[in-house]
């Protein structure tokens, strides 16, 4: 028997759901597959929106409709994606997510999926929370991805259980609105949880599912995240995982009801325009053309130690304790395909500030 864990997001989710997999089943992951989307924003795909199969080499059929992703497979460039180092370090399998034929196509490989590995259990797994939102809240960036899985996962004809882990972490919804409709906690991830995606978490630029593991292994304080700078508190909260009723989820979230019947990603985001404002896909080809214009700078200690001390002073002022990686690439003007070599850079310049996978903001020199 398998079991069967879908990501409600892209990529961060899906090593989110690689740590719950760990936490809550702990026997043999290689009996896990967790069905998640190629979409990896900005920061790694040039490109804007999800990726879907045709993006891909080498991916392996798994049903009509679903494809595995192994080690091998390579997206197609100038497409990038996280999805196939993934494959290559965790135990779980990944499946992927094609969100070209709307809700109703997530729906048809999700029913694939169940038929071909009738697993003992599905769970639909979203960090942050914002699969809770209504769609119009001022702080809601993201619904797509979320409303799509909350509505396959509403139609299919199997059991399933809705998890939220840390729960506010995405920025998205205040921990404050959803509280009321967060259930039990089914489990709190310890520093030990985290053990079995240290090295992932070591690379991939997942915000929220980097501050869900921080969280879990003792970190507090406040974390800018986000080309914007939002701060977000890392409390007690930050490592829970909370079962939430899934009819409830689909009768608050207006985008994930209105969407139940889309045979198209254009539909989708045509409904995500008139349900929340927006279509996040609108954002991200806004800000790759601005990406476009943005020439790579050298980096070496003198230009970069300078420009990050005067940020710190500056998060210290606005009472920040951490930031991530992401958040300083952005903040020092950096393209992101220079978030690594800023990483590599600053943790080897100061490795006092290193609190896995964030960076701590030290206090003011006296």
């Amino acid at each position: 028997m398998t079991r069967l864990i879908v990501a409600a997001g892209g990529g961060g989710d899906a090593v989110a759901a690689a740590m719950l997999d760990a936490a809550l089943y702990g026997d043999d992951a290689s009996r896990t597959v967790i069905l998640t989307y190629a979409w990896d924003r900005l920061l790694i795909d040039p490109l804007p929106g999800p990726r879907g199969p045709q993006n891909f080499t080498g991916l392996e059929p798994f049903t009509p409709a679903v494809w595995r992703v192994p080690a091998q497979a390579r997206p197609v460039a100038p497409a990038g994606s996280t999805l196939p180092r993934l494959a290559a370090e965790l135990p779980q399998t990944l499946a992927l997510i094609d969100p070209s034929h709307g809700a109703e196509g997530v729906t048809r490989q999700l029913e694939e999926l169940v038929d071909h590995l009738q697993p003992e259990s599905i769970d639909l797994l979203d960090v942050g929370g914002d699969v809770l939102a209504r769609g119009d809240e001022p702080t809601l960036k993201s619904p797509l991805a979320d409303a799509m899985t909350l509505a396959a996962c509403c139609q299919v004809n199997a059991p399933v259980r809705l998890l939220i882990a840390g729960p506010g972490l995405d920025g998205e919804l205040p921990l404050d609105d959803m509280r009321g409709l967060l259930g039990p906690v089914v489990r709190t991830l310890t520093a030990r949880d985290v053990e079995t995606v240290s090295p992932v978490l070591e690379w991939h630029p997942s915000e929220a599912t980097g501050m869900l593991a921080a969280t879990a292994r003792g970190v507090r304080g406040t974390c800018e995240v986000r080309d914007a700078g939002l701060p977000i508190p890392l409390t007690d909260e930050g490592p829970t995982i909370h079962e939430v009723d899934l009819d409830e989820a689909l009768s608050r979230n207006q985008l994930a009801r209105a969407i139940m019947t889309t045979a198209t990603l254009e539909e989708v985001e045509a409904l995500s325009r008139e349900v929340c404002g927006f279509s996040e896909i609108d954002y991200e080809r806004n800000k790759a053309l601005w990406l476009k214009e943005l020439r790579p700078v050298q980096l070496d200690a003198e230009s970069v130690l300078p420009q990050l001390d005067q940020f710190e002073a500056e998060a210290r002022s606005r009472g920040v304790t951490h930031t991530t990686f992401r958040r300083l690439t952005e903040a020092l003007n950096l393209d992101g395909t220079q978030r690594e070599a800023l990483r590599q850079l600053l943790i080897s310049s100061r490795p006092e500030q290193y609190a896995a996978p964030l960076w701590r903001i030290t206090e003011a020199p006296e």
